[in-house]
């Protein structure tokens, strides 16, 4: 059957984006209860040189060569300590401290 199949690219692709955005809710709550979460996660649920590692690394987007030697250590050191790091965040945020991810606490 001809015109069954889905155009790639072109108008068919900016006519789903627009379509998209306007069928989305609106997320801002969610989002900002996300980033809010994620404060009180680096605050209480990593160590200080994760913290430490994850600010210069996301937050002053040093890349990693360089927060090593800054700190004097190896860039393996660096790139293991923000992935655990990463890996505390994303298990607090998604599965535990239900502390953090009150609702009422924002």
């Amino acid at each position: 059957m001809p015109g069954t199949r889905y155009r790639r690219g072109g108008a068919f692709a900016a006519d789903m984006a627009v379509y998209a955005r306007e069928m989305a809710e609106d997320n801002s709550t969610q989002i900002s209860r996300l980033r809010h979460n994620l404060v009180r996660a680096l605050q209480q649920e990593v160590t200080s040189r994760q913290r430490q590692y994850l600010l210069l690394y996301y937050g002053r987007q040093i890349n990693m060569t360089e927060i090593g030697r800054q700190l004097g250590v190896d860039k393996s050191t660096v790139s293991r300590t923000i992935k655990r790091g990463e890996e505390r965040l994303r298990r607090c945020l998604r599965f535990g401290a239900a502390n953090l991810l009150e609702e009422d606490s924002i």
